[in-house]
């Protein structure tokens, strides 16, 4: 017999078609899923449609509001910033500073800061010479030269301290030269030249001419003296002070005045005094010195040769300089340990006259007299003098001290 086919097991797995077939379905799904929601998203939010999906509705509120839909704040449109483009620059090169920096206001008030303190300076300096050109000391400098004798060192320190004194106006203290030497070198003969020319210059500098043997002779009547003394510089600073110019007091043989006088002109010199006192100049004529300044003198004399045999003649100069500085802080140490008031001093030493410069002093005083300057004749009448004899050459013991004595008699 033949047999029947077997019945299909109903427990048995179906066919694999319709096993494949679901996966591929959900991806379908899937896909068109993602497709409404990326269109959604471009459209914007909006009621669900027929063919929306129910996740659209959520959108909308869930209470019920007067105010109508929420509108995002107009966004200005953003300025696209302009992106510069990049500068190389050599390295030799200099890169140019940002343009704020050239314009800062800061920069243009500190050169207008400039400007303005440099003006002040320039006619703070024009009016300093416009002081000093008030007393013409290129004048005092030639009238000096041409009658003191001998001591063109001494002159040019003279007017050198001067300038410097008078070029400002104000003073922390006044100026005490001190003119110092032996008999006969033009001390004497410089003062009055300075007296006459402050009396000389437009509108008249005050002036005080005071000599330790006639208003002083006695030493017992040094109080008295002194009183007599600050009256006069008194009198003269308060004139000076209404004229609006600088005295010069001018005090002869200094080496005279008793320790009560030299205490009152130290205690006048003070910068505790009022204005009027510091704006002065004092002129203390002094043999005080002189053994000191003959010796140095006589001393350099005989060193003269052989320093000029070993030093080319371009130090001359320089070792004058150095040697008239040293016979200077020789002369104010040994004045200090008479007087305080020596300390304080400008110290202008006169030299030592020799021979020529005396023979010179002749001819001047003939020519002054009415005589006829014959140098045969001078060079006679300066024989007659006294002379230090040091290493060929003659130095005036008395100077030019006895040459108005001898033109007299002729």
């Amino acid at each position: 017999m033949d047999r029947a086919p077997p019945a299909p097991d109903p427990a048995a797995p179906r066919a694999r078609g319709p096993a494949v077939l679901a996966p591929v379905r959900a991806v379908l799904r899937l896909r068109r899923r993602v497709r409404v929601l990326r269109k959604r998203r471009l459209q914007g939010p909006g009621p669900a449609g027929p063919g929306g999906s129910p996740g659209a509705a959520r959108t909308e509120p869930r209470f019920f509001t007067f105010d109508g839909p929420a509108e995002p704040p107009p966004r200005a449109p953003r300025r696209r910033r302009r992106r510069s483009r990049l500068v190389l620059y050599p390295e030799a090169s200099r890169k140019p500073r940002p343009r704020a920096e050239r314009r800062s206001r800061a920069q243009r008030c500190l050169w207008l800061l400039v400007a303005i303190v440099g003006f002040q300076v320039l006619n703070a300096i024009e009016n300093l010479d416009d002081n000093a050109l008030r007393y013409d000391l290129d004048g005092l400098e030639k009238a000096l030269r041409g009658a003191v004798l001998g001591q063109p060192a001494a002159v040019s320190r003279v007017v050198a301290l001067l300038r410097d004194y008078l070029a400002t106006h104000a003073h922390g203290r006044p100026l005490l030269l001190a003119l110092l030497g032996p008999r006969g070198v033009g001390k004497s003969l410089a003062g009055r030249l300075l007296a006459r020319h402050f009396r000389a210059v437009p509108g008249g500098a005050p002036v005080l001419l005071y000599h330790a043997r006639h208003h002083c002779p006695e030493p017992r009547a040094a109080p008295r003296c002194r009183r007599d003394l600050a009256r006069r510089v008194s009198d003269v600073v308060a004139r000076a002070e209404a004229a609006e110019k600088t005295p010069l007091l001018v005090l002869d043989e200094a080496e005279l005045l008793p320790p009560a006088l030299l205490d009152e002109l130290h205690g006048l010199l003070q910068p505790q005094r009022p204005h009027r006192f510091r704006n002065a100049i004092y002129v203390l004529l002094s043999g005080a010195g002189g053994a000191e300044i003959t010796r140095f003198v006589l001393h350099q004399a005989s060193r003269a040769p052989h320093n000029a045999s070993r030093s080319p003649p371009g130090l001359d100069a320089a070792a004058a300089a150095r040697a008239e500085e040293e016979l200077r802080a020789r002369l104010r140490a040994l004045l200090a340990r008479e007087h305080p008031l020596w300390q304080t001093a400008a110290i202008v030493p006169f030299v030592l006259l020799d021979k020529q410069d005396v023979i010179g002093c002749f001819q001047d005083e003939m020519a002054g007299e009415g005589f006829f300057p014959d140098r045969a004749r001078a060079e006679r009448l300066a024989a007659q003098l006294s002379y230090y004899r040091v290493a060929g050459r003659e130095f005036a013991v008395t100077g030019c001290k006895q040459v108005v004595a001898a033109v007299n008699l002729l």
